[in-house]
């Protein structure tokens, strides 16, 4: 029966099945390394970002579309890592709707403790494990995923 499914061949279903495992695995080996510090990966992300922006800070909106994170579970993580002391939210004085997440001394320092460990790990788990061809190719990759999904 013809139903004009394009459906993936043998070693594409291998290939992608590959990357579903790989990426769980992944991801969880290194939200569990980043567990010593008392943190996770997704609160590691925000912290990086907000350690990378002008003043160590981003508009909530803004950090919630870098991160592809909806701005409710940006909003309860944000308020996680501000009762920890990590980031604080403060109003946006030209804007009285929009709010700053800013990223603390302390969320500052625990990023300088948790990055080294953090990108061993990435080192360890994945770009080591590739050639710097292959590597290279998964970016492209996921840049014309991005890129793609992005237009929808």
């Amino acid at each position: 029966m013809e139903t004009g499914t394009r459906w993936l061949s043998p070693e594409q279903q291998v290939a992608w099945r590959a990357y579903l495992l790989g990426t769980a695995r992944l991801m969880a080996k290194l939200d569990d390394d980043l567990r010593r510090f008392g943190i996770g990966i997704n609160d590691y992300e925000i912290l990086v970002r907000l350690s990378e922006s002008p003043d160590r800070r981003l508009r909530m909106a803004d950090l919630a579309d870098r991160l592809h994170q909806s701005r409710s579970r940006l909003t309860h993580t944000v308020g996680r890592l501000e009762a920890a002391d990590l980031v604080r939210r403060t109003s946006c004085t030209s804007d009285k709707r929009g709010v700053w997440a800013e990223l603390t001394e302390a969320g500052f320092s625990l990023l300088e403790q948790a990055a080294p460990y953090h990108v061993e790990g990435v080192r360890e788990n994945l770009v080591d494990l590739a050639s710097a061809e292959d590597f290279a190719a998964v970016g492209r990759v996921f840049d014309s995923v991005s890129e793609h999904v992005g237009q929808r």
